[in-house]
């Protein structure tokens, strides 16, 4: 409950910073200089154009106060999500009942939400406490890195867990082999071997660029769109491959994910009784919650022609898949799931 109150307290509050820039032309309503000041716009122009050793993160508005209180929401948010996702680990660990296929997926999602969000929230809330908002370009690099690896990564542990909802109901008798403890940590480790390749390409290409005009980062971290519209080097191989390979990276586990549910939902109607169907269906409400959430944000701000960026909307969209669904995950996957309940109390015991 405490989540829901920060998250409605914070929300509009990022609505508001669509007065910090334009949407059509993205310039900032200032600008800093090498010392984190205010300068003005003709000492920017007459600044040298070589190539940027650092960048500046707007981050989400200039406002002092409404920075004091997105400090204390995006803390309490991190500090939810942090806890929130290792009470899952600790539980699934330390409870034999609960080191099935399903949990193991879980206790690794859970794991990479908590590296998902701290390679983001952390340095933004350095940020909102001491005005400090200039990033190296390596660490900028670093950053774009760990923040694609990581929601790749969690975009294919969704898939596996879709996969084993598939074979858990469609095809039950042959569970035990097919979800063996082998494949499911082939699965795992896929998913990380993929994701850190994708990365990978993407950071080695986004290297190679030129950034020698503006160095004012219209965002809260280093992401991908961003830093491609502040190069001054041609980025046509850049925005090819994110709307190709980022696609096929992103849209494929999500297609995973549709054709299972649709698999599942024929499935599961055949079942007689009502209590039998919706006992199926409960095993899947969590997980599909989570894939509405975190696919729904993430396919509206990369899966589209880079003409059409937005500053502002991508922003508080983007703030939805990286702080708030990781967020949110403990309470979805535990609230209503009873063995999750019985394990937490049981390891609270002892």
């Amino acid at each position: 409950m405490k989540a829901l109150i920060v998250l409605a307290a914070t929300l509009p509050l990022l609505a508001t910073t669509a007065n910090d820039t334009d949407e059509k032309t993205h310039e900032p309503l200032y600008r800093y200089s090498g010392n984190h000041g205010p300068i003005s716009e003709t000492a920017v122009l007459r600044e040298n154009q070589s190539h940027r050793t650092e960048f500046l993160l707007l981050g989400l508005t200039s406002d002092p106060k409404q920075q004091v209180w997105l400090f204390a929401s995006f803390l309490t948010m991190y500090l939810i999500n942090v806890i929130g996702n290792s009470v899952i680990i600790a539980v699934i660990q330390g409870d034999t009942h609960l080191h099935t296929p399903m949990y193991f997926f879980l206790s690794n999602l859970s794991l990479v939400d908590i590296c998902f969000t701290t390679v983001i929230v952390p340095q933004m809330l350095v940020n909102l406490l001491t005005q400090r908002k200039t990033i190296l370009f390596t660490q900028c690099l670093a950053q774009m890195y760990f923040f694609v690896a990581f929601g790749i990564t969690d975009n294919f542990l969704l898939a596996a867990m879709a996969i084993d909802r598939y074979v858990a109901i469609c095809r039950p008798l042959h569970y035990t082999t097919t979800m063996s403890p082998r494949r499911c940590c082939l699965l795992v480790m896929a998913s990380w071997a993929v994701s850190h390749l994708h990365s990978l390409t993407h950071t080695i290409l986004m290297g190679r660029l030129s950034f020698c005009g503006d160095n004012v980062i219209h965002h809260f971290f280093c992401d991908v769109q961003p830093l491609l519209t502040l190069s001054c080097s041609d980025t046509s191989i850049n925005e090819l491959l994110a709307f190709t390979e980022g696609s096929i990276v992103i849209m494929s586990p999500f297609i995973f994910i549709v054709i299972s549910y649709i698999c599942i939902t024929w499935t599961v109607l055949k079942v007689p009784s009502v209590g039998g169907r919706y006992k199926a269906f409960s095993t899947c409400g969590a997980h599909l919650t989570v894939v509405a959430l975190f696919y729904g944000t993430i396919i509206s701000v990369y899966i589209r022609p880079s003409s059409t960026y937005s500053v502002t909307k991508d922003r508080v969209v983007t703030v939805i898949y990286t702080v708030v669904t990781p967020m949110l995950n403990p309470f979805i996957y535990s609230l209503r799931n009873k063995d999750m309940k019985q394990a937490f109390k049981r390891l609270t015991c002892r």
